[in-house]
């Protein structure tokens, strides 16, 4: 399928090449051309303001670089009409093309929009990477929606996509949550326990305590809590795993931080990092003029009123001070290990990283790419989709959530509440830029009202109308789809071809919002009043007429099926 934006992009610069060589317009350097969908039909199909952009480099007027560009612009299949607006360059497409397209649509099925740009390309998307201290809450589930998402449409690109999931099982946290089971089990048995001042609350440690009993009975009680941890993170992992299952999310592989201990790599990565002069020692950061002399907050809890381990990250990017990489105590900070870690997994030869992260995470992410740029590798293959919070509202109000104090929303209970796939399209629908307020009265709701509903209930109209056509015996074979000549048709036609656009814009911009936005906004959107107004099957349409119409539903039927699947979301047949 061709992606009209990109062809034509290219098929307008032959046209300025062409006409420079015949003198119609000077020599100049072609700039980057810029192809889009006009707002408004009576634009046409697509646009463009490249003889805006040229007039000055040619010194001409806008209108006449549009004719130039016009006169020289090669004959184009899919185009029927090439026209100038001013500045701007529209162009309409070929209405026969546009019919043509319905039996590409049939001939490519489940795999329409299937493209081959990154072939024999690696990716690897890591997200979620919650540590095993209890069950996934909602805060993690959009990281997870995003990154599977992403992971679909890169796999549409012809990457061939690994996920990763990276955890830390040791540190602090892990030991309170072995305590804390401890405490739980203890008290399950009846016997005196001390729970941790600042320990994991939720239920599901009664759940796990429950479990260890019945398989261990008290044969712990006198056990430390590394025993409860490791038991803890098994089970944990163990619920983790089946959570994300329900909606769609698999790992391929889950990569432990302590690994990068167990190697030396975190230590071996701040050497090599010294070598460069970029490793000090010292109670406070290095001064420079523009700076605040204070450390941040997190730098000066770092240090403890003792010398800790500063990286120049001044040198390494536009900051105005330098950060701890090694705390006073001998502990690195997340950067360090983050920076082994994108280390191994640049050598293990991926060609882009993908990691999706809480915006709380910015800077990290900045001072990470920084580090790994510093020890020369391609930090340039390193994408860091950030995303704001979610929230959960029903009735109006809002769910608080705090986990250490079990006041959480898990994954599972949503799921309980709305479904699968409701889960994964609220959770991809807007902006990962944009808080996220996923409302539960809505994601409930079986009507037009709730976007999944609208856009599912496309293709349930595909599949009913050809379900109803094989129980009368007709089939769309040989239909001629010169007919669909009614504008609603043309326009459905429009919209099912977008499908491999919207896959590249989102690939590029690391954006899968998008596809959800136009698989509701402008798909379905499109659809649904084709259906209603445009009959099949109905007594006064000839049977010629019913067929090619028949094709139309059945292409759509594949293209939302398509749309559905990228979103990790199922395309059911009835409602």
């Amino acid at each position: 399928m061709i992606r009209i934006p990109k062809d034509l992009a290219q098929r307008i610069g032959q046209a300025v090449h062409s006409a420079q060589e015949a003198g119609d317009l000077p020599a100049f350097d072609i700039p980057a051309i810029k192809v889009t969908r006009p707002s408004r039909p009576d634009h046409g199909d697509y646009a463009t303001p490249v003889a805006l952009q040229l007039a000055k480099l040619a010194r001409m007027k806008p209108e006449q670089v549009a004719g130039a560009i016009i006169a020289h612009f090669p004959v184009t299949e899919y185009i029927g009409a090439v026209e100038p607006a001013g500045g701007f360059i529209n162009f309409r497409l070929s209405e026969r093309w546009l019919q043509r397209q319905i039996d590409h649509i049939l001939e490519e099925g489940p795999s329409f929009a299937q493209m081959d740009d990154f072939a024999g390309k690696r990716a690897q998307v890591e997200c979620v990477s919650a540590n095993p201290t209890g069950p996934i809450t909602v805060g993690r589930v959009r990281g997870g929606v995003i990154g599977d998402t992403l992971a679909r449409l890169l796999r549409a690109m012809g990457y061939t996509v690994e996920m990763e999931y990276y955890f830390n099982n040791a540190g602090r946290q892990m030991r309170v949550l072995g305590e804390s089971l401890r405490a739980r089990y203890l008290e399950r048995l009846g016997l005196p326990f001390d729970f941790p001042e600042d320990g994991y609350q939720g239920g599901y440690l009664y759940d796990i305590a429950d479990s260890l009993i019945q398989e261990r009975g008290d044969s712990l009680k006198e056990a430390g809590w590394e025993t409860f941890k490791d038991y803890a993170e098994a089970k944990i992992f163990e619920m983790i795993r089946a959570s994300l299952k329900r909606i769609g999310i698999e790992f391929d592989s889950f990569f432990n931080e302590n690994w990068l201990y167990e190697d030396n790599s975190v230590w071996k990565t701040l050497e090599r990092l010294r070598e460069l002069g970029l490793i000090y020692e010292a109670l406070t950061p290095e001064k420079d003029e523009d700076a605040d002399e204070r450390p941040d907050t997190e730098d000066l809890e770092a240090t403890q009123g003792k010398p800790a381990i500063w990286i120049r990250m001044r040198r390494l990017r536009n900051v105005k001070k330098d950060c701890v990489v090694v705390k006073s105590s001998g502990e690195p900070t997340y950067r360090l290990p983050d920076t082994a870690y994108h280390i191994n997994k640049l050598e293990r030869g991926f060609d882009l990283l993908i990691n999706v992260l809480g915006a709380d995470h910015i800077e990290e992410a900045k001072d990470v790419r920084a580090m790994v740029a510093a020890l020369g590798y391609d930090a340039s293959k390193i994408r860091v989709p950030l995303h704001q919070f979610v929230t959960i509202t029903e009735g109006g109000q809002t769910k608080r959530m705090s986990t250490r104090k079990g006041e959480f929303v898990t994954l599972d209970e949503l799921v309980d509440e709305v479904g699968p796939d409701a889960v994964r399209y609220f959770m991809l629908a807007r902006s990962p830029e944009s808080h996220m307020d996923f409302d539960l009265d809505l994601a409930r709701k079986q009507s037009n009202e709730n976007p999944v509903y609208y856009i599912q209930n496309a293709h349930v109209r595909c599949a009913s109308i050809a379900r109803v056509a094989a129980e009368r015996g007709i089939s769309y074979e040989g239909g001629d789809t010169t007919l669909l000549t009614d504008p609603r048709e043309l326009a459905l036609i429009r919209r099912l071809i977008e499908l491999p656009e919207i896959i590249e814009q989102a690939v590029e911009e690391l954006a899968p919002h998008r596809l959800a936005f136009w698989a509701h906004e402008e798909l379905a959107r499109q659809f649904h009043p084709v259906y209603d107004e445009i009959r099949a099957l109905h007594s006064d349409v000839p049977e010629h007429l019913a067929k090619a119409r028949l094709k139309l539903y059945a292409a759509a039927r594949i293209v939302f099926a398509r749309t559905l699947n990228l979103m990790g979301m199922s395309a059911p047949e009835r409602m």
